[in-house]
C-alpha cells in the first residue's frame, strides 16, 4: 500500500465513520496515557502522537497539563475531528496532516506515541521509513510507546493486515538503539464490546 493509498483509506474511513463506530476508539485513552506520565520528564516534556486520528489521548494530555503536543495523522478529517471537540484548545496544539513514513521531523521529542499505527506497516520498505523517523525523532534519553495488536491479537482491522508483535519482536524490529525497559498486555474493548488484545512497549532511546 502505497503513502497515498493508506491517505485516502484513512480519510474516507474518518469521513464516513462516527467515533462509536470505529473498533479503537475509547472514552479513556489508558494504557497510553498512564505510560506517557510514568516517562515524561515533566509538564514541559515534548509528545508527538503518531498516528493519533481523533483520538481522546490529545484532550486527556491537554487537561493534565502538558503543553508541547504534536498531533500526526494522515487524515485531515480525523484531526478536523479531534480540533473541534478540544475547541479553544486546539491553539496550544501542533496539527499535522502527513504519513509517518514520509513525515520530516523537524524537532526531536521526549516522547513518540504510537497506539495503532506501526502495526498496519506489514512491508519491510514501510517499516524501514517509519523507524528512520523514529531514530530520528526521538531525543536521546527520550521514550517511545508504542501499542500494538499482540500476538493473539486481530490479524485485520479497518479491512487492512496487520503485522502483529510480542515486546520482544517489536523491540528487536526497532533496533538496538532503543532500549525496551517496559511492557504491558492489554484488552481492549470495541464500543460493541468485542475484545481485543494489545500490547505496549515502552522503549527508550540510548
Amino acid at each position: 500500500m502505497t503513502a497515498s493509498d493508506r491517505q485516502s483509506h484513512w480519510q474516507t474511513v474518518y469521513l464516513t465513520k462516527g467515533e462509536q463506530q470505529v473498533s479503537w476508539s475509547q472514552a479513556d485513552p489508558q494504557p497510553s496515557l498512564r505510560l506517557i506520565e510514568s516517562v515524561a520528564p515533566g509538564r514541559d516534556a515534548s509528545i508527538v502522537d503518531v498516528g493519533s486520528g481523533a483520538s481522546r489521548l490529545v484532550d486527556a494530555l491537554l487537561a493534565r497539563g502538558f503543553h508541547d503536543v504534536t498531533l500526526l495523522d494522515l487524515s485531515e478529517a480525523a484531526l478536523a475531528n479531534a480540533r473541534e471537540r478540544i475547541g479553544a484548545a486546539a491553539d496550544a496544539v501542533h496539527w499535522i496532516v502527513g504519513d509517518a513514513t514520509v513525515w520530516q521531523p523537524q524537532q526531536t521529542f521526549d516522547i513518540w506515541h504510537d497506539r495503532a499505527a506501526f502495526h498496519f506497516l506489514v512491508e519491510e520498505p514501510d517499516r524501514a521509513a517509519y523507524l528512520d523517523r523514529l531514530h530520528r525523532g526521538v531525543k536521546a534519553g527520550g521514550h517511545a510507546v508504542i501499542g500494538t495488536f499482540a500476538l493473539d491479537g486481530p490479524e485485520k482491522c479497518s479491512g487492512l493486515p496487520v503485522q502483529r508483535y510480542d515486546p520482544a519482536t517489536l523491540s528487536k524490529t526497532i533496533g538496538p538503539a532503543f532500549e525496551l525497559i517496559a511492557d504491558e498486555a492489554h484488552r481492549h474493548v470495541t464500543p460493541w464490546g468485542a475484545t481485543q488484545s494489545f500490547q505496549f512497549s515502552v522503549l527508550r532511546r540510548k
